[in-house]
Parts: C-alpha cells; sequence; structure tokens
C-alpha cells in the first residue's frame, strides 16, 4: 500500500548549528532545575514550563542538563524530542512531557502580500495557506493563481507554481514548506496592465511636456 501524500511529505532532520527550543511542560520539575548553570544558551518563562535554547554542536550533539551530550543530529524533531524525554524518565524525571521546537528554521514571502519578510518555521508540516494567513494575507493586486516556492540552492533552483484555486494543490505535499524556501506572489494581469499603463504615462509625460513647449515657442517666433 502506498504512503498517503500527507505521510511522505518532507521532514526536516536536524543539522549541527540549530537552535533548539526545548520545554518540560511537567509542572514538577523544570529541566533548568537540575542545573541552571550548564547547556542552554539562554532560559525564559515563570518559575514552571520555563524554556531553554541550546545549538546543536558540530558532532551533531546537544549538552543538556543532566544528561551531557546527546547526539540529535539527523533525526527529526519528533525523533529527538522523544529521545529526549525517554532519556530524562530513565535518569532525573519522572513521566517527563517534552516539548521540542527547532527555532532557526524560516522562510521568506515576497511580492503581492501585506507582511512580506522572514518567519519562523516553528512546527511540522507548515503549509503555504498557513504562513498567507500568518503573513496577513495577499494584497488586492495578488494572483492567486499564481505562487511561486523557489527552493534548492542558487546553482540548481527548483521553482513550484502553485494555483489557491485549485483545491488539489492546495493539498499538494510541494506546497508544505521547507526551511529556506522562497516564495513569490505574482501580480495579477489587470494590477500589471496598470501599472504598465501608468509606467508608460510617466515616460510620455516629459515627452508630451517638451513637445508642448516647442509648439509654444514656434507659435511665438512666427507671430
Amino acid at each position: 500500500m502506498s504512503p498517503k501524500p500527507e505521510a511522505a511529505a518532507y521532514q526536516y532532520h536536524i543539522k549541527s548549528q540549530d537552535i533548539l527550543e526545548i520545554r518540560n511542560l511537567q509542572n514538577s520539575k523544570n529541566i533548568v532545575d537540575l542545573n541552571p548553570s550548564q547547556g542552554a544558551i539562554s532560559s525564559q518563562g515563570g518559575a514552571n514550563n520555563q524554556s531553554e535554547t541550546y545549538q546543536v554542536e558540530e558532532d551533531g550533539t546537544v549538552a543538556l542538563t543532566g544528561l551531557g551530550h546527546i547526539a540529535v543530529a539527523g533525526l527529526t524533531r519528533y525523533e529527538a524530542q522523544k529521545k529526549i524525554e525517554d532519556l530524562y524518565q530513565k535518569t532525573f524525571l519522572k513521566q517527563p512531557i517534552i516539548a521540542l521546537k527547532i527555532v532557526n528554521l524560516k522562510v521568506t514571502i515576497l511580492g503581492e502580500i501585506r507582511g512580506q519578510g522572514n518567519y519562523a518555521l516553528l512546527k511540522d508540516k507548515t503549509s503555504l495557506v498557513e504562513l498567507i494567513g500568518e503573513a496577513g494575507g495577499l494584497t488586492e493586486k495578488a494572483d492567486e493563481k499564481n505562487i511561486k516556492i523557489i527552493r534548492g540552492t542558487e546553482q540548481n533552483p527548483h521553482v513550484t507554481e502553485i494555483n489557491l484555486n485549485d483545491i488539489g494543490a492546495i493539498n499538494n505535499p510541494a506546497a508544505l514548506l521547507q526551511s529556506g524556501d522562497i516564495i513569490y506572489v505574482s501580480q495579477n494581469n489587470r494590477a500589471r496592465r496598470a501599472d504598465n499603463l501608468q509606467n508608460f504615462s510617466t515616460l510620455i509625460q516629459p515627452a508630451l511636456i517638451l513637445f508642448n513647449t516647442a509648439l509654444i515657442i514656434f507659435a511665438l517666433v512666427r507671430k
């Protein structure tokens, strides 16, 4: 039985230099309570449910309070979360509930969108539609039938065109965003024609002024 498109969709695997936010959702004891001076880049929050961010080192490990260096490179977010949860359960914490996010993953959206810029991918399987909503929606000039997702390297880019009017395209696994994606929202034909007309008017206006001035001078000379 072939996997469903959604199940076969891209999943990010942790790499060195990634930044992981790790929280213990258990009320009784937080990770920082084990040894606040060890391991974390920063911590924030109140007495409970504090979060810590850790950078994955060059060797693919992350230094966690109470556990030492744990290999996480090559794991998905869920796999790393489950591994850390199991290790803490075997050592310091009773029935821990670990939540892990990869906080340095981001995409860029440009063009006819109300909130252009960079957006973090804080959860698995973030869809194009979700990102558009987070960015404030399309402008009135946007062409919802021609939204490009650009990914890959500069030498070998891959462009996927998404038509938001096509339900099948919306559910396309290619519309699930990956870190580093650039999304470009094109102008619709009506807006493009209006802009072209305005540009033409801007270009022709100085010539018309010169022509009218020449006619006036010519008329004055002939008097």
